[in-house]
């Protein structure tokens, strides 16, 4: 392991820290909006850290508040991206809150974790999210499920979808990719298989440097609408935007 590595890790190491220090101490005194400012400050150092450059593109429409926020999943690095400008309150697979101190930081950042084989755990779930849209948080989850490869979008899982049109707020898709000083999909963000969270991270941060790409879509209104047809729009969205075919 080189010099240069060793340094970044520690570098990200000690910013993990921090967080969890600023989520333990600080979060509790603070309202939803410091919070926000706090987590986007700490996404973008962190992205800086990794070498990630964030680019959005212009002229995109607005980010709605209190709106359910989905994104097609390449990385773990996409929570931190979207989180960089638009905080959200992310829905995750129970197996994150597991991950050597980055579970534990998600979770206290407000991430809601989610066993999909507990049947019951999943009704609490689902009314905790429509409450948390009620009380106007802007909620996300990634409906593929899991990660795929860049230049793939899975099929979209539609049940979380129901509590946006329960609690009558819209849907708003982003569609992330990312990609080197060529403009091709970068390989080192890759995130599938038995790709181990830490052989990701060492791979990020011994590799090239990397631009996330972060297109926010029209939101799509939920309103007396199926949650599959939701689902399904979003999906045609998101490829449309990364120029894929469904």
């Amino acid at each position: 392991m080189n010099l240069l590595l060793v340094f970044r890790l520690l570098r990200v190491t000690l910013h993990l820290f921090s967080g969890g220090v600023t989520c333990a101490l600080l979060f509790p005194w603070l309202g939803g909006a410091a919070r926000d400012r706090h987590i986007g400050r700490w996404s973008r150092q962190l992205l800086g850290m990794c070498g990630v450059k964030l680019e959005q593109t212009p002229g995109a429409p607005p980010v709605l508040a209190g709106a359910m926020v989905i994104a097609n999943h390449v990385s773990w690095l996409d929570i931190f991206v979207i989180n960089a400008v638009h905080p959200c309150r992310f829905v995750a697979k129970a197996e994150i809150r597991d991950w050597p101190m980055m579970g534990w930081l998600a979770e206290k950042a407000g991430t809601v974790f989610i066993a999909r084989a507990h049947r019951r755990e999943l009704q609490q779930l689902f009314k905790q999210l429509v409450r948390r849209l009620h009380a106007g948080q802007r909620i996300a989850f990634f409906p593929e499920g899991t990660t795929a490869l860049p230049g793939t979008l899975l099929p979209f899982h539609a049940n979380l979808f129901e509590a946006a049109i329960d609690a009558g707020v819209p849907v708003q898709a982003f569609a992330l990719s990312y990609v080197d000083h060529q403009g091709q999909a970068h390989k080192a963000v890759e995130y599938v298989g038995d790709t181990s969270f830490a052989w990701s991270i060492m791979a990020i941060l011994g590799g090239s440097p990397v631009t996330a790409r972060l297109r926010c879509l029209p939101a799509i209104a939920t309103e007396g609408a199926h949650r599959r047809d939701v689902a399904q729009a979003s999906r045609r969205a998101i490829a449309a935007a990364l120029g894929l075919a469904v």
